[in-house]
């Protein structure tokens, strides 16, 4: 939690110090995104191809476990849709690019940003933060009503890293490998699903 708090105020200190004129000129300049985007992109891979132990998890529990991801991504376009008929000065593209970032703020708003402008990648930015934060928040909620897969699907990309804790704490240690496993294959489909719906 401690890390996206860090990233909210690292945010908003930009703001802040754009609004008021205190940023060199060179750091304007759009191609300096572009290339930032270029080396999240290039983590990411790194990210997934360290992840050696993706072919024993399958191996162990079988090819049911994609069935959680898939879950995911159909729950999160299903209510994204839902959403986007309450909010009309939105198109329904924005709105499935902005749930496809699955709480990946840091890239997902990036991407939006070059694809739809700064107002959309700050609504992306926003609200994949407060994703992670409902599970890092309602993990304990979440697992007493909805059961002990809730916290890995609401976590979205985020339970291989910063919410896999609280999964741990309250699903069970019986459920990390699934929560590693789904914050991977989540965390590859995000600049999938978002270039895909930004472009449209």
């Amino acid at each position: 939690m401690k890390q996206s708090f860090l990233y909210l105020l690292l945010f908003f200190a930009g703001v802040l110090l754009a609004l008021w004129g205190l940023i060199p000129e060179t750091l304007l300049n759009s191609d300096i995104a572009t290339w930032v985007l270029y080396g999240l992109l290039f983590l990411v891979g790194i990210q997934i191809g360290s992840g050696r132990n993706m072919f024993a998890v399958l191996k162990r529990f079988g090819w049911k476990i994609l069935m959680i991801p898939l879950a995911t991504t159909a729950g999160t376009f299903g209510g994204v849709a839902l959403m986007s008929m309450i909010i009309p000065e939105r198109s329904l593209t924005d709105c499935l690019s902005v749930g496809a970032g699955f709480a990946y703020y840091s890239l997902s708003s990036i991407l939006i940003t070059e694809f739809r402008g700064t107002e959309l990648g700050t609504v992306a930015l926003l609200a994949n933060i407060m994703r992670e934060f409902s599970v890092l928040i309602l993990a304990p909620w979440m697992v007493k009503y909805f059961g002990k897969l809730a916290p890995i699907t609401a976590g979205g990309a985020t339970t291989m890293d910063t919410t896999l804790p609280v999964i741990t704490k309250y699903s069970g240690s019986d459920y990390v490998v699934i929560a590693l496993f789904h914050g991977i294959v989540i965390d590859f489909s995000v600049p999938l699903w978002v270039s895909f719906f930004s472009s449209l």
